[in-house]
């Protein structure tokens, strides 16, 4: 009976896990261009899957916004402010009781730097951001990166 029951509840568990999936409905690429001498602009580029959006900087009142926050490397200086490149969509959300801006599909998010030295160097960082569909939204998630700049 308790060979019966184990396998039973190990079928079960098996199965659960299989149905058990972890959504992750952005995947994120990170690069360096050099635009001058010394500097260079980093693209931090989502790609969503089809239906989710990401929330851009400033997504309105209640979902968390996309932060970026880089760690401090005496070779590298930010330049301004991170930029947003794509399609930014605006919309009332009842959710939110909030006009809402968020990207589909694509954004490139771009930092533009200057590093004080012809070396190569690394700058890390990480990415907060919060993404949702039309059924339901996810935990906000902060990723870690790191970008190669230099010769």
């Amino acid at each position: 009976m308790k060979k019966i029951l184990l396998a039973f509840v190990s079928i079960f568990l098996i199965g659960s896990l299989a149905f058990a999936q972890i959504e992750n409905p952005v995947k994120w690429n990170y690069t360096a261009k050099k635009i001058a001498d010394k500097t260079y602009e980093i693209h931090m580029t989502a790609t969503l899957d089809a239906s989710w959006h990401l929330y851009a900087q400033d997504a309105g009142d209640g979902p968390v916004s996309t932060t970026f926050a880089f760690s401090k490397n005496p070779l590298v200086k930010l330049s301004g402010e991170t930029k947003e490149n794509g399609k930014l969509i605006k919309e009332y959300d009842n959710n939110f009781n909030s006009i809402l801006k968020f990207y589909a599909n694509k954004v490139d998010f771009v930092q533009v730097v200057t590093v004080r030295t012809n070396a190569k160097t690394i700058l890390k960082g990480t990415v907060n951001f919060m993404t949702c569909n039309d059924r339901k939204c996810l935990p906000p998630k902060t990723v870690p990166f790191t970008v190669n700049i230099g010769s």
